[in-house]
């Protein structure tokens, strides 16, 4: 139960004005700080991982991978965001305390944000 209020918890964060990607809950975009680092939802990553898929520079077809600390609940999220041929997708799942802990994950579609 207290998963479900970390993705509620998310959807509640304010947006930020430069955001160029709407997923589901989840606002996409990039540092005012010009850091090389995405914001989700306004908060920095912990890691960030960029994975072209087809070949170098095409932003058409890439992979990030990113972990995000919930700043409510101090909770971790991996959140993966996925672009094939120009159309995203973006999986994201509350980190597990213990593998017994049942897995709470969504599948988001994606929308450029103007």
């Amino acid at each position: 139960m207290k998963i479900k209020a970390l993705f509620i918890a998310a959807a509640l964060l304010p947006a930020v004005s430069y955001a160029d990607s709407q997923c589901g809950p989840f606002f996409l975009g990039t540092s005012q700080a010009n850091d090389g680092l995405a914001r989700i939802n306004g908060a920095k990553p912990l890691s960030q991982k960029v994975t072209f898929l087809k070949k170098k520079e095409d932003y058409n077809n890439i992979m990030f991978q990113w972990m995000v600390e919930d700043p409510k609940t101090g909770r971790l999220m991996g959140i993966e965001y996925v672009k094939r041929d120009g159309k995203a997708i973006l999986n994201a799942e509350a980190v597990r305390n213990n593998m017994d802990a049942p897995r709470v994950f969504g599948t988001y579609d994606c929308e450029k944000v103007k």
